[in-house]
């Protein structure tokens, strides 16, 4: 296994994801463009940041803003394995200003939060290469809301409640015109006309799900109708909008708990 891997994805041009696992690249002061968020899974490191410096172990989320100086030491180069996302400026610029100038401070993250992002930073890693753009940028969105807690604020307003209702039902009424499709969040913005950030919120807030978790309910109640048909899985899958088989099947099990194979000979 290659020491660094980095992943892009030209669907995803505000993101860039590096693993690395090669510690002599640490030690050097410098700075990045984007936002950075990294996660430490192995070891330990002295970590330099615009004068100040960090001790940061294994599983604690660490972020610089853009432009900061930092730098890391592993106190041990033979054990030391970390994960970073590097999350574009101009992609954030829809967040509030008070959100965004939160972005502007260095984090290291303790307890609950610290555990919350941590998930999210792998989930988003782990995405990467298995799933839809949609999903992984959902991801990216509520690593950003976990950070600076948007999940804390809430709206009583009444007349604000009924417009929040309004955009979650586009929402849906786009999902089940497109659910078979490769929706982005971008398509989404520019449908209901709010940032992909309150979009992802009030979403999630008016249906307990992601907008890419409710598609992959439509795809797979839909899949349950043409199962029921007799017709061939594979092209079920396809018609669906899964991009093969097995991605099909084991979106299908999660959810109904047995394969496609099964349920269709079920009687």
């Amino acid at each position: 296994m290659p020491d660094v891997i980095f992943y892009r994805d030209e669907t995803l041009p505000f993101l860039e994801a590096k693993y690395c696992t090669r510690s002599d690249l640490t030690y050097q002061k410098h700075f990045h463009e984007e936002y950075s968020i990294g996660l430490i899974d192995v070891g330990e490191t002295n970590a330099w940041c615009d004068g100040t410096m960090y001790e940061v172990e294994a599983g604690k989320v660490i972020s610089f803003p853009p432009h900061m100086l930092h730098a890391c030491h592993p106190k041990s180069p033979t054990s030391w394995r970390y994960k970073m996302l590097f999350i574009k400026q101009d992609w954030l610029k829809q967040l509030e200003p008070t959100e965004l100038e939160q972005l502007r401070i260095p984090f290291l993250l303790e307890g609950d939060k610290n555990q919350s992002c941590q998930q999210l930073v792998n989930q988003v890693m782990e995405s990467l290469s298995l799933e839809e753009p949609l999903v992984i940028e959902t991801g990216v969105v509520e690593l950003i809301h976990a950070l600076v807690n948007w999940d804390s604020h809430d709206f009583v307003h009444s007349s604000r409640n009924r417009l929040e209702q309004k955009y979650i039902g586009q929402i849906r009424e786009y999902l089940h015109a497109h659910y078979t499709e490769r929706v982005m969040l971008e398509e989404l913005e520019k449908a209901v006309g709010i940032s992909r950030f309150h979009l992802i919120r009030l979403f999630k807030k008016g249906t307990h799900v992601p907008p890419h978790a409710y598609q992959n309910l439509l795809r797979i109640n839909h899949a349950k109708h043409e199962l029921a048909k007799s017709r061939p899985i594979a092209e079920i899958a396809v018609e669906t909008g899964f991009y093969d088989q097995s991605h099909f099947s084991r979106a299908f099990a999660k959810i109904v708990g047995v394969t496609p194979q099964r349920y269709a000979s079920s009687r």
